[in-house]
């Protein structure tokens, strides 16, 4: 079922176009404004706080960041979403959630629109601008299901239920019926724990990657079939409490949360193999779930789930280099 707030704006073209060219040749002073310009942009990128408060008790567990330096973050504890200016580490309560909410994986459409994997069967659609709410979606039942983390692939959503063996594709910014894709073929759903976790599109454009967190599996899943076939690992025997994914090319980042580190991948070009390239660890890591990039950083949220989750419990969200 499909609860639309209001008429959904369609997903707006990615404006393109080129710029008046004033002259045939360009001066080499031109040139060099053009270095320094880009020299002081990159200072300023140095100069950004790499570690940032959140409020306390909210619970983090989703991050995404779009085009602009603005981390979008979900809260377990009430469905809030804050918004945070990376150039100044200040943040601003984007959504005020409710009782009964709950925001979990988070990812930023290039039209402005926020989805965001609501745990309890739901999926939420937010204006980014605004927070207002756009669009609530019951994916699944509440019991016995928890809608996890999200991805934008082609002309849909792709959501993760850690507990049962089935993506949701949801239309991106129209009207339209969500898709069940039941995972099959070298898919194993173990009962009782979380299992498919962070996901990301193949670099092909043409499947998923999705981690199962326990045992800590990679799959590649066909999203014509859901048929998903297991992804063999060199130089790593698991990804064991996998969460958050971020793939930029062939080099796929697996945050996983418990051990406080962030394995780095190189993919063969089908993505059916991936050979463990480094380790990223670091001190300030305290349960990072999910990541985000940003230039030449990637940003984690700190979860801490092994500390009280209490209203008084602080948290924070940190950035390491790439």
């Amino acid at each position: 079922m499909t609860q639309n707030h209001r008429p959904q704006p369609s997903r707006r073209a990615v404006l393109g176009g080129a710029a008046a060219v004033a002259a045939l040749t360009v001066t080499a002073g031109a040139g060099t404004a053009n270095a320094t310009t880009t020299a002081a942009t990159a200072a300023a990128k140095a100069s950004w706080p790499t570690e940032f408060p959140l409020p306390d008790g909210f619970l983090p567990e989703g991050i995404t960041i779009g085009r602009k330096p603005y981390a979008y973050m979900g809260s377990r504890a009430n469905g809030a979403v804050l918004r945070t200016d990376l150039r100044t580490g200040e943040g601003k309560v984007l959504f005020a959630g409710g009782t009964g909410l709950v925001s979990v994986g988070l990812k930023l459409d290039d039209d402005g629109l926020l989805y965001i994997a609501g745990s309890t069967g739901i999926a939420r659609v937010h204006d980014s601008r605004t927070g207002e709410l756009v669009a609530t979606h019951q994916l699944t039942e509440a019991t016995g299901h928890f809608i996890n983390d999200v991805i934008l692939l082609g002309d849909r959503a792709w959501f993760t239920d850690s507990r049962d063996a089935v993506l949701y594709g949801v239309p991106r910014g129209r009207d339209g019926a969500v898709r069940a894709l039941p995972l099959t073929g070298d898919w194993v759903q173990t009962p009782n724990v979380n299992n498919a976790n962070g996901i990301v599109g193949t670099p092909d454009g043409r499947g998923l990657i999705v981690v199962s967190s326990s045992p800590g599996v990679l799959y590649n899943v066909s999203v014509k079939t859901g048929y998903a076939t297991k992804i063999t690992l060199v130089g790593a025997d698991t990804v064991v409490n996998g969460d958050g994914l971020v793939r930029i090319g062939r080099t796929l980042y697996v945050v996983q949360n418990r051990l406080n580190i962030v394995t780095v991948f190189d993919l063969d070009a089908k993505a059916t193999t991936a050979t463990l390239r480094q380790t990223i660890t670091d001190p300030r890591f305290d349960v990072p779930t999910t990541a985000a990039r940003y230039g030449n950083r990637l940003y984690l949220v700190n979860a801490r789930f092994t500390s009280p989750q209490l209203p008084d419990t602080t948290f924070n969200a940190v950035a390491v280099s790439l």
